[in-house]
């Protein structure tokens, strides 16, 4: 990020732009890369820290049939900035998944820019948990320029006390990306009446032979559920945290059983944290 984004640019109308001016000036852009040769494996393992202003971008270089497995956390301080971009290239065959875990900063983006290769595979699983006055963002935006690949997008967002979190994720379909198949599922927990959650999935398709699905839903916790699961003998708090970590399964589900409880442990613990 090169200049300060208006609430003009679609994915900047929901941030906390009053927090990144308050840090613009500061001159800390930083930038990184990742190439993995054609048919190798790598991993990415990425926690976010501190308490500044954290302005980074990866690029990430999939040769034809690579696989790149990531987990990125985004924990940083409560008042802290944090502009984290990811610009991700596939090439044909090629496989990345990505799990994402966003509970800290005053504001905190993550930004995933794909261009898909054919026949290629991206999948993300995101979490954010919001509480206080923070705003969390997950903006994607994949373009499927060759035919044949494949796309998930699977995001859960919890916003308490005053929290505003946002999902922005467009997929583009050019007319040559005949036989894409992708799909992005968004939704959001409200736990109270101040919160705002903001889901906009978006499709830009020009193909005609494809599979593109996407959908959204913002809510509260079933209050019959909770009833019940008290009437069991757990306590409130109790009974809230194991249906918001029902609620976030779906985000860390292909994941390996320890990894999943590891994201999950750390975004209900978060959750008490955050509220």
């Amino acid at each position: 990020m090169t200049a300060l984004p208006t609430r003009r640019q679609e994915d900047w109308r929901y941030s906390d732009l009053e927090a990144l001016r308050e840090v613009w000036p500061q001159d800390i852009a930083t930038t990184r890369a990742l190439s993995v040769a054609a048919g190798e494996s790598a991993r990415l393992d990425d926690t976010l820290t501190g308490s500044d202003w954290h302005n980074e971008t990866v690029t990430i270089d999939l040769g034809a049939g690579a696989t790149l497995d990531g987990i990125i956390v985004q924990a940083r301080d409560s008042l802290a900035v944090t502009t984290q971009h990811y610009r991700i290239s596939l090439g044909a065959g090629a496989r990345c998944t990505l799990h994402v875990l966003a509970t800290g900063s005053r504001f905190g983006r993550i930004a995933i820019d794909v261009e898909m290769g054919e026949a290629s595979d991206f999948n993300l699983g995101g979490v954010m948990i919001g509480g206080g006055a923070q705003t969390l963002e997950i903006v994607t935006h994949v373009v499927h320029a060759q035919p044949r690949a494949t796309s998930r997008q699977v995001v859960r967002s919890v916003a308490g006390d005053t929290a505003t979190t946002s999902y922005l994720g467009k997929v583009g379909v050019a007319r040559s990306a005949q036989k894409t198949d992708s799909a992005q599922s968004a939704k959001a927990l409200l736990l109270t009446r101040t919160a705002t959650a903001n889901l906009k999935p978006e499709l830009e398709i020009f193909a005609d032979d494809v599979k593109c699905a996407h959908g959204a839903s913002v809510g509260a916790l079933d209050a019959n559920a909770l009833f019940y699961l008290q009437s069991r003998g757990l306590d409130p708090a109790a009974a809230r945290a194991l249906l918001t970590r029902s609620f976030l399964a779906a985000a860390f589900a292909d994941l390996d059983d320890e990894a999943a409880e590891r994201l999950t442990d750390a975004a209900i613990a978060a959750l008490g944290t955050n509220q």
